[in-house]
């Protein structure tokens, strides 16, 4: 297993960074610190860091203050669990998962996950299944079919359906051979624009506007990330489009929220009336969705020059599979995760990590790579496209090595976290939710407004 500073040191030099600046973070705790025989403690301890340490090294460059940042590995663990020891007003947050949502035998005897937390994926399993809407009579259903077919049967009808692979058939399909040759993050200049100056303000962030067009876990929490450093994030959503409650909650903390259909043509002027004070635009919708829509990489930046574009998905931007839908825990079960974990467990079907940790480490590269990108227009100029995805984090989970009876840690349950929590008001009631994970001496990561219901605020920035 790498030790998490060389880890920390690659992601860090990767994006061109100097490495004089890894003297300030100091990392705390050892692996393994969830039941999982990966390294998922020193993805997410190493991630967060990383994030962490772009945002002093931009405080640095706006002040010239150096500070020390510091990230220990249970608290951020902790954080790729946010959901799960979320409570609203004393009780738990709504439930997450769709009751028909997880793995079922095929009739060949491999296994598949279903994703149905949004109402018109899980009519379309339905659909395709011709089922009722039964655990069971989804399952009769299911023996019926193979595990591949099944799977590319929900990709025709744009669903998120995926079959259980090993590690070595997943490095043999076309999809993981084009993340194999893919850098875990990637920034690319896209276009001129002049050298801005910084904003004026009291945090590494401040005055910096971000649009977030993501949703449920990877985008969300990068965006939360930056906001934790002082952005002003603005959450777009069209009212047309479904959500899921307490994702919402958790990693809506420190932002505005408002309503916009980008399909109309009232909604397209207010969006871009937006985008041209914009410093960042993040999206995570289907690949190509906001591309078609006239929002895509280059288009942006020619409607916002020095624009940084951050594009998200599921499975990469290269390969077959780059335009397919897919989620966390899609990605574990048809990249090899669910069946290696299962095997060092000893256990026959899926076993899946212990944490939706691809999409929270991912959310937190996510933030680290955005704000490299704003270092590199701070001194380039330029517009920027950043790119990252839940496969790609995948592939670099798994070089950070397996550990030795991992299995055997303890699974922490909500009273035993409760140093890692935090209280707060919200528009949904009393929050007590997983706070920041790391810690600086210099401006510290907060969330300076409540979570709100979607759609609260208009479409305007704050002055």
């Amino acid at each position: 297993m790498i030790e998490p500073r060389d880890v920390l040191a690659q992601l860090w030099s990767g994006l061109g960074h100097d490495p004089v600046a890894l003297a300030q973070v100091d990392l705390s705790g050892n692996e393994p610190v969830l039941p999982s025989s990966f390294a998922v403690g020193t993805a997410m301890q190493t991630s967060v860091a990383a994030s962490a340490l772009a945002a002093a090294d931009i405080w640095r460059v706006r002040t010239g203050k150096a500070q020390r940042v510091g990230v220990d590995m249970r608290a951020a663990a902790i954080a790729s669990r946010s959901e799960r020891y979320l409570n609203v007003d004393g009780g738990p947050a709504p439930e997450l998962w769709d009751k028909i949502a997880g793995t079922y035998q095929c009739g060949d005897g491999r296994y598949v996950r279903l994703h149905t937390n949004f109402p018109h994926h899980c009519d379309g399993v339905l659909k395709l299944l011709q089922c009722d809407y039964d655990k069971s009579a989804v399952a009769a259903a299911l023996r019926g079919w193979k595990a591949f077919d099944v799977e590319d049967a929900a990709a025709r009808a744009g669903l998120v359906v995926t079959a259980m692979r090993s590690f070595t058939e997943w490095d043999a399909h076309p999809q993981g051979q084009a993340v194999s040759r893919l850098p875990l993050l990637l920034i690319e200049r896209i276009g001129d624009a002049p050298v801005p100056s910084w904003p004026q303000g009291d945090r590494p962030l401040a005055g910096i506007k971000v649009l977030d067009l993501t949703r449920i876990i990877a985008g969300p929490v990068g965006t939360m990330t930056l906001a934790a450093h002082g952005a002003d994030v603005m959450l777009v959503t069209s009212p047309n489009l479904p959500s899921v409650a307490p994702l919402v909650i958790d990693t809506g903390r420190g932002k505005l929220s408002t309503h916009i259909d980008l399909r109309d043509e009232k909604g397209r002027s207010v969006f871009e009336a937006l985008l041209r004070d914009a410093d960042v635009v993040v999206q995570g919708y289907r690949p190509g969705g906001l591309a078609a829509l006239g929002y895509g990489p280059q288009d942006v930046a020619r409607i916002r020059p020095g624009i940084i574009y951050v594009s998200l998905c599921a499975y990469g931007h290269e390969g077959p599979w780059a335009n397919r839908r897919g989620f966390d825990s899609l990605v574990q079960t048809a990249s090899g995760f669910n069946a290696a974990e299962a095997e060092a467990a000893g256990e026959r079907g899926p076993k899946p990590l212990p944490a939706q940790v691809l999409d929270h480490a991912t959310g937190y590269l996510l933030a680290f790579a955005t704000m490299s990108a704003l270092l590199k227009r701070a001194r380039d100029g330029g517009s920027w496209h950043v790119r990252a995805s839940l496969a790609q984090t995948g592939f670099w989970l798994r070089s950070l090595g397996r550990i030795d009876g991992g299995l055997r840690a303890a699974d922490p349950a909500r009273d035993e976290v409760r140093d890692c929590l935090e209280d707060s008001d919200s528009g949904f009631g009393r929050l007590s939710a997983v706070r920041h994970p790391a810690t600086m001496s210099e401006p510290p990561p907060h969330w300076a407004g409540p979570s709100v219901p979607l759609g609260t605020h208009g479409p305007v920035w704050p002055s």
